[in-house]
């Protein structure tokens, strides 16, 4: 049922900008692609580790030239995103929305320099060598929602996420609606660590949470959700991983994960541009469970019982179809429990 990864929805144009092959073969004939990570760091268990595996699939499997760079501060994008340029880089990457006035600077001063960012649309106002790649996160929280109310056995469910904004509203309403739809006795306790790499602080949240009576604690949050993995194992209790498969950090604690494909869209765009030398730019790429680029960890089997995966096939065609609007912040979210 899984369909091309890339299914375009044009925002407002797309213009394609063709890269010379050459005729001599040679390194100096590889595409290089390089990203700039968010300051969570490309070792974050998370969200920057997975768009660096999906470049480190590229280079095994394409042979493109590879790089990044880390970011220990908001201060440190623009001279990063400035090294990659420099370095002669085809396509330079920013991971993450926090990076969004820093690539559009740099993106309007280097007209010819190809860039892309993650979890960021710059709308009527993008430039035409930048694509943008937004992710349905909401549809895939939503599903680890559902399971979350129907494997709670105090009724008492926890979310931890990293910074407010847009993007993490999607995880967080969207697991709202799951929790809802499964279990209208349940209550999820919400709270912000303020960060994304503050991992003691999202221990500190999760272990209160336990504490108060949560036996599952979904975290989306970048580095903060290692602590909040860390107080599961140390409680005892389930956890929800978030981005990749997190089940590998507490195999015995994590009860399945939140998958947004990062890595798997990276390396789309690294082969669209070696196969066929072109690159979508000056709008953006809208991915979701349709296109298998969000859903749930290959390992929720291993926790969570085959009856309850049953029903997430069920929900997952649900949303495909259309018969399920999963919600995505405030708003929508009081719409869908006023529906349902």
């Amino acid at each position: 049922m899984k369909k091309n990864l890339f299914v375009f929805l044009i925002l407002f144009f797309v213009s394609t900008f063709a890269f010379a092959a050459g005729d001599q073969e040679g390194a100096e004939d590889a595409i290089k692609i390089a990203m700039v990570t968010d300051v969570g760091g490309v070792n974050d268990q998370s969200f920057n580790q997975s768009a660096w595996e999906g470049l480190q699939r590229a280079r095994d499997e394409l042979g493109v030239e590879i790089s990044y760079l880390e970011s220990a501060q908001d201060a440190d994008y623009i001279p990063n995103l400035q090294s990659l340029i420099d370095g002669g880089n085809d396509l330079v990457w920013g991971v993450g929305f926090k990076m969004a006035d820093a690539l559009l600077q740099m993106a309007k001063l280097y007209p010819d320099q190809h860039f892309a960012i993650i979890d960021f649309a710059y709308g009527p106002d993008a430039p035409s060598n930048v694509v943008g790649v937004l992710f349905k996160a909401e549809q895939a929280s939503f599903l680890v929602g559902y399971i979350a109310g129907k494997v709670t056995e105090t009724n008492t469910i926890g979310f931890v996420g990293g910074i407010e904004g847009a993007i993490i509203d999607a995880f967080e309403y969207g697991f709202l609606a799951g929790v809802y739809i499964a279990n209208r006795d349940a209550t999820v306790l919400s709270q912000y660590a303020d960060s994304f790499v503050d991992a003691a602080k999202g221990k500190s949240i999760a272990t209160q949470m336990y504490v108060q009576g949560a036996d599952i604690v979904f975290h989306a949050a970048g580095s903060v959700g290692n602590g909040v993995i860390e107080a599961a194992r140390e409680q005892d209790r389930w956890v929800i991983g978030v981005d990749r498969d997190q089940n590998d950090l507490a195999p015995d604690n994590v009860l399945t994960s939140a998958m947004k494909e990062v890595g798997d869209a990276m390396y789309k765009v690294a082969k669209d541009l070696k196969e066929t030398g072109e690159f979508p730019s000056g709008g953006a790429l809208i991915l979701g469970l349709s296109d298998g680029a969000v859903g749930i960890a290959p390992t929720s089997n291993v926790h969570v019982p085959a009856d309850i995966l049953s029903e997430i096939e069920e929900m997952s065609q649900r949303i495909v179809s259309g018969e399920i609007a999963v919600p995505y912040n405030l708003e929508t979210f009081e719409t869908f429990k006023s529906e349902n």
